[in-house]
């Protein structure tokens, strides 16, 4: 008898496990697309396979215009867009439920981005706020979370005025990003049209969350055209990848004040006079930074961060092997970094050597005109 139910518990264990196993922790990916036509799919679920560095496609979703950017809720419930980008006389950010069983997605509601061409968007870990950057208006819209995910219509709207010395691309302010602190009491906004970072202060309790800091912006260097920032884990550091001029600078942080500590390139010393750089992130860790290059070079630099001061070397760069590397991420675990290829239309795997940082490709899919990437565990 004592043997038969030492058996049935063995029994009951496993059961518990394999179930366990069935349901395990996943990481999703959530691709945009800039895909010119409702008819076509416009946002893409995928699950990565953490063993093999695979993808496997999930769903899409369809009646949604030029996805260019998305990020998820901290709670991991939504999926917030920057839709009806790159569309004349158009703008919005659409919000979506996602069911972590199915995978899909649910459309719940959208407002007007209130500017043209809507190019990042990010929330806070209360869920309260959501923070869009328009390129071509320059401007930034705050808008409120309501408790079912749906956005409200826009509680501020700050356009801005400024210009540099590109006349061709700097003619006027183009917000490009909008990041939180790692305290999440202040917002930066790196405008590629003025060669600044603006600063703002933000308060989650206010019906108007944003407020100007002093001081109001960080210039960069005439004709970098500031593009996407990043902070360190440790928040004692950030990083700003430069479009027109191909560099990243590396900056101390400290309360919403910046020290510029470094200033170093990102391409290859043969690389074209012009270029194309896009996005930079830190690896979980902390002890890697990298950074996309587009135009002739389409790679990710890769540099290795001193611990003790913050400064970044660079120790290598390796193909995307696509074209025109608009956004990467990196996934929770800092195994996996997946690039969107825009122009050649493909998502690219690669795992990442923990210790070294390198990169090598484990998978790719087709995604016409991708334009974002955004990878969760759940």
């Amino acid at each position: 008898m004592h043997n038969r139910l030492w058996l049935k518990r063995i029994i009951f264990s496993f059961t518990l496990l394999c179930i366990s196993c069935s349901i395990k922790a996943q990481e999703y990916v959530f691709a945009g697309s800039y895909n010119w036509d409702k008819d076509k799919p416009g946002i893409y679920v995928f699950k990565l396979d953490t063993v093999t560095g695979t993808l496997k496609h999930i769903s899409t979703v369809d009646s949604v215009l030029n996805p260019g950017y998305l990020t998820v809720s901290a709670n991991g419930k939504y999926v917030y867009a920057c839709t009806e980008a790159h569309t004349a006389g158009m703008g919005s950010v659409s919000s979506y439920v996602f069911d972590k069983v199915t995978g899909k997605l649910t459309f719940v509601n959208k407002q007007s981005s209130n500017g043209e061409n809507p190019v990042y968007v990010t929330t806070d870990r209360s869920n309260h706020w959501l923070i869009n950057a328009n390129y071509t208006e320059g401007s930034v819209s705050v808008y409120h979370l309501l408790a079912d995910g749906s956005i409200a219509p826009a509680s501020q709207i700050i356009a801005f005025d400024g210009s540099s010395i590109n006349k061709e691309r700097q003619d006027a302010a183009h917000i490009h990003a909008a990041v939180l602190s790692p305290l999440e009491d202040h917002v930066f906004l790196p405008d590629l049209g003025s060669d600044v970072i603006r600063h703002y202060k933000f308060n989650n309790q206010s019906a108007r969350p944003l407020t100007e800091a002093q001081p109001s912006s960080l210039p960069t260097m005439p004709g970098s055209g500031p593009r996407h920032f990043t902070f360190h884990p440790d928040g004692k550091y950030c990083y700003c990848i430069e479009e027109l001029a191909g560099y990243v600078s590396a900056y101390r942080y400290m309360d919403g004040s910046f020290t510029c500590i470094q200033r170093v390139a990102s391409h290859k010393h043969n690389a074209a006079k012009e270029h194309s750089s896009a996005d930079i992130h830190v690896s979980p860790d902390g002890r890697f930074l990298y950074a996309s290059n587009r135009g002739d070079e389409n790679n990710i630099a890769i540099y290795k961060i001193e611990e003790k001061t913050g400064l970044v070397k660079l120790i290598g760069h390796q193909s995307t092997t696509g074209d025109h590397p608009r956004i990467f991420a990196l996934s929770p675990s800092g195994k996996y970094l997946i690039v969107a290829n825009q122009i050649s239309g493909d998502i690219v795997v690669f795992r990442r050597n923990i210790k070294t940082g390198m990169l090598s490709k484990t998978g790719k899919e087709k995604v016409e005109g991708a334009s974002c990437i955004h990878i969760v565990y759940y």
